[in-house]
């Protein structure tokens, strides 16, 4: 590694490489290589050691206190001189950096040319330790590198070209400088319209969207929606790990007729699944239990309940809704045919009857009942045939619940998706309870005494045995009145080798052609890397859908550790780009302890490529839930402001919810238009 001395010695051309020098999680900048021109202005050193974490050794010229920052022009010239001469070698470095990412920047749409070279420059600028250098500009009043992400060779040049009015050495004219704070603006100005591209205009509240997720109860409730939109929300996010294309189209429909009856715009996001691992049946193991039909207030039947019977242990397709699971012996199965009528005897010698309505070849049949049916372990199973009759008994039972409730010390059974059959790690107690898993592969790569993480980290437990197709779990972390776990939750394993499918599921590509359709913005979710990226867009070529937002959804460490190449990647189309932060996956992944380095690593990223953050997860949630926020979340929303769009989930209290962001929101850009001055001098005349 060469070394670099700018103390005031004239030197060749060298091509210098700085340091890696990412001090967050970040990691995947790249290290950029500067070739800088011989000159002989006096400046300070910097040094390139690779037994150095530092690049820059810097002697500070100027003690100086707060209460003593005068202009630039109250300094002595000698001073200003080597700043300026050092931020020329930082600008050297900004183009080279440019230079060399060149055939991957001219593969960027023209939307987004200019942004995706500003994130160039930043990268190149994290690079380097400029700490110092830093100090040193605020000392002599002049803006700090750390806060120039939006436009940072525009903001470059302007500090310097004021450095060259205090030295005398400058050779532009008012032209010039003019057109420098131009190209500053103009930068600033690509975040405010790529989001307005995204979200669509501002409301009144100020430039902050609001989104709101909605589920069926905007169906039951159809003026929920309208009654958002009034409060201030003007996303409605739908997520499609939840409801079918039925209910989803239903949502789309009163939330364009409410935006388009209240004059408000809406635009409609829907979240892909994505290869996310989620809770799917939750079997709780019965001696005895009672299956009944849903019925109304009135006490009339709604729907059957569907029984599933099986012989061999395996679970109910994923398209086939069951309140029951029954194992039976092989003989019974063997003669079950649609259209049978079979007989439960239940303890007091009664029979109620069930009809086969569905099987399927070898794995189980459906049956449906009209009447409450009493169920027991060992109990008789009798089905008429035409020429004999065929009974058997009930080997197990399991019970099919919406929710569980765990408490610490609780020991839960995942078990593929495919198989509740018998095996040695099965608790077969009373009450004992078998998870089935969205996804099988999990059960190749978990080791025991690895942690797991239930509901976005509301359950801990750590895993205790494994075999080929079950996984005991121990709880070691819940709710201290018990914590409530439901289907479709997510699983984490963070200390785990496992890793998650890459790019579309097969469910993400038939909810595409839905979502293509119907909806604005597509969130992507569990997206890592730009070859994911990749997929998707060759996925939207095919509907040809060039307005269709594309919002990134970082939930998990490698996607924060790829967020540079994933931009790059997305701004290869000219579709609107967003970026979610979803802190529950994200926070479970990093650690809670990261999560607030890792928000605003990620917030700083995409201000330079002028990309539209939302600040997703629990935000207000206990106002949502209770109708009282806390101290907390208020403060959570303060920081939340710096970002596009903030996202509430549902509840019961939502539209309170949105009604105060709102109100918080207005408050917010009242303050800021009374700091702002009326008229600023220019540049020149402060001088």
């Amino acid at each position: 590694m060469l070394s670099l001395n700018l103390s005031g010695r004239s030197f060749c051309s060298s091509t210098i490489i700085f340091p890696y020098q990412m001090k967050g999680n970040l990691r995947s900048y790249s290290i950029y290589v500067a070739r800088l021109e011989p000159y002989e202005k006096s400046c300070r050193s910097f040094v390139c050691n690779e037994k150095s974490t530092s690049n820059s050794s810097i002697k500070h010229y100027v003690d100086h206190k707060p209460e003593d920052v005068q202009p630039p022009s109250a300094h002595p010239v000698d001073v200003l001189a080597s700043i300026l001469e050092e931020l020329k070698a930082v600008r050297r470095c900004l183009l080279a950096s440019e230079n060399r990412d060149l055939c991957r920047l001219n593969l960027c749409h023209r939307n987004y040319l200019d942004s995706a070279m500003n994130l160039c420059h930043h990268l190149a600028l994290k690079c380097l330790d400029l700490q110092r250098l830093n100090e040193d500009l605020c000392s002599v009043g002049l803006q700090s590198l750390e806060s120039i992400d939006p436009s940072v060779l525009p903001c470059i040049d302007t500090i310097i070209q004021l450095l060259e009015l205090s030295v005398g050495t400058t050779t532009a004219g008012e032209e010039g400088r003019n057109e420098r704070a131009a190209a500053a603006s103009a930068m600033r100005e690509r975040g405010f319209s790529h989001a307005t591209a995204l979200f669509g205009p501002y409301q009144d509240s100020g430039q902050v969207h609001v989104m709101v997720t909605a589920g069926k109860e905007a169906i039951s409730n159809e003026t929920l929606i309208a009654d958002l939109l009034k409060a201030g929300a003007d996303v409605i996010r739908i997520n499609c790990a939840h409801d079918d294309p039925t209910v989803w189209s239903e949502i789309v429909r009163i939330a364009r007729q409410s935006s388009a009856s209240l004059g408000k715009s809406c635009r409609v996001l829907m979240d892909l699944a994505g290869p996310k691992l989620r809770t799917a049946s939750l079997l709780v193991n019965k001696i005895a239990a009672v299956v009944s039909p849903e019925s109304d207030d009135s006490g009339d039947m709604l729907s059957p309940a569907r029984i599933w019977l099986c012989c061999d242990g395996r679970s109910p397709p994923s398209n086939e809704s069951c309140h029951a699971i029954l194992r039976i012996g092989q003989e019974l199965f063997g003669e079950l045919r649609v259209g049978d009528t079979v007989s439960f005897v239940d303890p007091t010698g009664g029979r109620r009857p069930v009809m086969v309505v569905e099987k399927y070849c070898r794995s189980g049949c459906v049956a449906e009942c009209s009447e409450a049916a009493h169920i027991s372990l060992g109990g008789t199973l009798q089905v008429d045939k035409e020429d004999k009759k065929v009974s058997g008994q009930i080997l197990k039972i399991l019970i099919v619940e919406r929710y569980i409730t765990v408490e610490t010390g609780d020991v839960l059974t995942l078990t593929r998706s495919c198989c509740v059959a018998e095996n040695d790690l099965h608790d077969d107690r009373h009450d004992s309870t078998m998870i089935t898993c969205s996804s099988d592969h999990i059960f190749n790569s978990v080791k025991p005494g690895e942690p797991i993480a239930f509901d976005d980290g509301k359950i801990w437990g750590m895993i205790q045995a494994k075999n080929s197709n079950a996984i005991v779990v121990m709880i070691v972390q819940a709710n201290a009145m018990g914590s409530k776990l439901g289907t479709k939750k997510s699983i984490n394993l963070p200390k785990s080798d496992t890793k998650l499918l890459r790019g579309l599921t097969s469910k993400d590509l038939a909810d595409l052609h839905f979502v293509a359709a119907n909806a604005d913005i597509v969130g992507i979710s569990f997206i890592r890397d730009a070859n994911d990226m990749a997929s998707v867009q060759r996925e939207l070529e095919k509907w040809n859908v060039p307005a269709l937002g594309l919002m990134l959804k970082i939930e998990t460490r490698e996607a924060v550790d790829n967020l540079p190449q994933l931009l790059l990647q997305a701004m290869q189309s000219s579709n609107p780009i967003g970026v979610m932060i979803a802190r529950g996956d994200l926070m479970v992944e990093c650690g809670w302890d990261q999560l607030g380095e890792i928000q605003k690593e990620i917030m700083a990223v995409c201000s330079a490529a002028h990309i539209p953050v939302t600040w997703a997860t629990e935000v207000l949630d206990i106002l949502i839930k209770s109708g009282f926020p806390s101290r907390a979340e208020i403060t959570d929303v303060a920081n939340a402001m710096k970002a596009s769009c903030i996202m509430l989930n549902k509840g019961k209290h939502v539209v309170d919810a949105v009604a105060a962001l709102d109100s918080m929101l207005c408050k917010h850009t009242d303050r800021r238009r009374k700091k702002m001055p009326p008229n600023l001098p220019s540049k020149s005349s402060r001088l």
